[in-house]
């Protein structure tokens, strides 16, 4: 380690939990330090400061993230450890009491993080830095000029939630929907134009409510990116109710629009999603489902099911489970209820851990059988595919406009679309030839 703290020559390193948002969020913390006479390095090195981007959508998420600051400062006892992201926000009691962070702050100062660490070189005393998002705050101005190490570039447009889910601690860790300014995205997407990524993808904490607060809608901010020439545009996950047959008809309009849709589920019993306060219903969620596909070709959808909620029984589970096989996702993310504190539900009476188990796995089995039946449907066919990494087996892995993942054998040029024959599937993927 250098060691040479308040020197030109600190290195710092960044170690990202959660979503794409944080993802993007870390980026952008790395672009400001190195803006700031700092060296970025991996996490697996050693550096002067390590920085945490906690998660905090689950209880496994927050074991995660109390592991990593304790890890970080057992392995590096003279580095300075910062904790930063949902965790804090959500938590800021939590978070104080985990003393192996020397800094920490939260989400909506990270744009500080020079600030916060030359204040500690100073006073060489642990800093507090965490400050709660309030009703009425803006969208912290940020942008990002590369995404390292990586083929398609993460773009953040939104902040916040509203929809105080009867389960969900997100609006208490991000606060308030807020959207990008159009100016601001516009200039961050030349940026990224610049540097070559043939995809972004659009993200947000909620994205599908981009520009609630200033009049827009996410299809101005795909049209806009559109117009920059990506040759892929993707949204990350949305809120079914929030996709109304106008927005679909505007999206169908965009020639390098991906049709793949992430589109948040979590229960396909009414009863269940009622005690979720969730704002839909099963039958709303298939309509959606049905447009989707009529409107896009090769549309895919993918999902997030959670289970073992509160109150749910096995007859609900059983409708949920069957909602599923319906709708024939291509992919489901399952995961089982874990209480978040402050959150209604904490108070809900709770499903024995056993039974989530039992479900969890019954879930994850049934659904997997969809999407490799989905995958087995590919073989014959010929696809568009973007490719991304190399894997130690000789692969080059990628995926399709519909992000079906493809891998070929041989070293086969990243971040080039080439046209791949599917001729098998091999676990989560198909298997091609150029």
């Amino acid at each position: 380690m250098t060691n040479n703290f308040g020197g030109a020559s600190m290195k710092i390193a960044f170690y990202t939990l959660g979503c794409k948002v944080n993802q993007y969020e870390s980026n952008w913390m790395s672009e400001i330090m190195k803006n700031s006479g700092y060296t970025v390095v991996d996490n697996g090195e050693d550096a002067d400061v390590y920085v945490i981007n906690s998660c905090t959508v689950t209880a496994e998420s927050d074991r995660k993230t109390r592991q990593a600051v304790r890890r970080f400062k057992r392995n590096h006892p003279d580095s300075i450890v910062v904790l930063t992201g949902c965790m804090p926000q959500a938590s800021i009691e939590s978070a104080e009491k985990l003393m192996e962070a020397d800094i920490v702050m939260g989400n909506k100062n990270n744009q500080l993080l020079p600030q916060f660490i030359n204040e500690f070189l100073e006073k060489k005393q642990r800093l507090l830095k965490t400050q709660e998002h309030m009703t009425g705050d803006e969208f912290i101005p940020c942008a990002i000029s590369d995404f390292e190490g990586r083929t398609r570039a993460n773009v953040k447009i939104e902040d916040g939630c509203d929809r105080f889910c009867s389960y969900c601690a997100i609006p208490y860790a991000r606060g308030r929907v807020r959207s990008k300014d159009l100016s601001l995205l516009s200039s961050e997407l030349d940026a990224l134009k610049k540097k070559g990524f043939a995809e972004i993808v659009l993200v947000g904490i909620n994205l599908s409510a981009f520009g609630k607060d200033t009049g827009k809608n996410i299809c101005d901010a795909v049209r806009l990116a559109s117009e920059k020439g990506f040759e892929r545009i993707r949204l990350g996950s949305l809120e079914p109710d929030h996709i109304t047959d106008e927005i679909i008809e505007e999206l169908a309009k965009i020639p390098n629009f991906c049709p793949q849709f992430h589109i948040s589920l979590q229960s396909g019993c009414d009863k269940t999603l009622k005690n979720m306060n969730r704002h839909y219903t099963a039958d709303e969620y298939r309509h959606l489902c049905h447009k989707l596909r009529e409107s896009f070709e090769d549309a895919t959808i993918t999902t997030d099911i959670m289970v073992g909620f509160s109150y749910e029984t096995d007859e609900d589970f059983e409708e949920s489970v069957s909602f599923a096989e319906e709708i024939g996702f291509e992919k489901v993310h399952v995961f089982p209820y874990s209480v978040r504190k402050g959150t209604r539900a904490e108070k809900f009476p709770q499903v024995d851990p056993a039974t989530k188990e039992k479900r969890t796995k019954e879930m994850i089995e049934r659904t997997e059988k969809i999407r490799h039946d989905f995958l087995n449907t590919q073989i014959g066919r010929t696809l568009s595919v973007l490719f991304e990494t190399r894997n130690k087996d000789g692969f080059t892995e990628g995926y399709t406009m519909n992000y079906t993942p493809v891998k070929v054998k041989g070293e086969i040029p990243c971040n080039e679309i080439f046209e791949v024959k599917i001729i098998g599937t091999d676990g989560d993927f198909c298997v091609g030839t150029i």
